[in-house]
């Protein structure tokens, strides 16, 4: 049988969680060529490559990826035995380990995992942001219990997974408060040559957008394509252009990014779904998110 060196994995994990060896030796108290050497060893031994170096910063490979998200399991059990020993503590706490399609608008994945948090106050949240494809992976060696995401898991993927609808949004315009006095006269005619900002072509938004604006003639100036939902709101908030935010999220874009509402486009539809391996759902706190997605906040 083979065994895993867990000084080796407890080296790896401490690079892959600061980006370089100079900050794992500044906590490990090792030299360079020590923790160098090491990882090495659990390359060779996983047969596997686990970094790639980029300028000074160590970036972790998809095998990698999958190493330090297991190795943050592990250690994590480490601390909580430690801390039930010791008597800090009456055992390990529940987790929820989901992962965030990175054009999921941010504040909406943080208002569905704050309700699990109400409803679930011991449950321990970790989080993960990527691209659907890479967390459909994670999902698939259960290196996560659900994938929040705008689209259902595509059919050619090889794993079995079920798609759980949580519930849709319209969309609504947003723009700086200026523009949105300007803009908000005659809408939507009024978005015709409009300066605007869009998410890029990879999100399923910017594909129902352009479909409403070719379906209504209008032609909008693309002043920006941006693939950070945050990002492009941030660009909003100082009057680059109008920008469009899930209409269930409205008094939280105004509040947060100072905006105001310029129109909504009741017709197009935003649908948010939680992927799982698994049709009937048993995890207590992501029963309690789909719960409060579809009764409180997407219903």
């Amino acid at each position: 049988m083979e065994w895993l060196n867990y000084h080796h994995l407890l080296y790896f994990w401490s690079v892959a969680k600061h980006g370089t060896v100079a900050k794992a030796c500044e906590e490990l108290h090792l030299a360079q060529p020590t923790i160098s050497a090491q990882i090495r060893a659990l390359e060779e031994s996983l047969g596997e490559k686990l970094f790639i170096r980029t300028g000074r910063q160590l970036i972790l490979t998809e095998m990698g990826r999958i190493a330090f998200r297991y190795a943050e399991d592990i250690f994590s059990i480490g601390r909580d035995l430690m801390n039930t020993m010791k008597g800090r503590g009456s055992g390990r706490p529940l987790r929820l380990t989901v992962g965030i399609v990175d054009v999921v608008p941010k504040l909406l994945a943080a208002r569905l995992l704050e309700s699990t948090s109400r409803q679930s106050p011991s449950t321990r949240l970790i989080c993960w942001e990527d691209k659907l494809d890479q967390l459909l992976a994670d999902l698939a060696i259960h290196g996560l219990d659900l994938v929040i995401a705008d689209t259902p898991a595509p059919p050619t993927i090889k794993v079995q997974t079920h798609n759980h609808l949580m519930g849709e949004s319209g969309v609504t315009f947003f723009g700086a408060p200026k523009m949105a006095v300007r803009y908000r006269r005659n809408f939507p005619r009024s978005l015709n040559g409009a300066p605007i900002l869009l998410p890029t072509s990879n999100a399923i938004l910017r594909r129902l957008l352009d479909d409403w604006l070719a379906r209504h003639h209008l032609s909008p100036t693309i002043i920006g394509e941006f693939e950070d939902s945050a990002t492009l709101k941030a660009f909003g908030q100082e009057g680059h252009g109008l920008f469009p935010g899930s209409t269930v999220m409205e008094k939280e874009i105004c509040q947060q990014y100072r905006v105001q509402v310029v129109g909504r486009l009741d017709s197009v539809k935003q649908r948010f779904y939680a992927i799982t391996v698994e049709r009937r759902l048993k995890h207590p706190a992501v029963v309690a998110l789909l719960d409060a997605a579809r009764r409180d906040i997407l219903a």
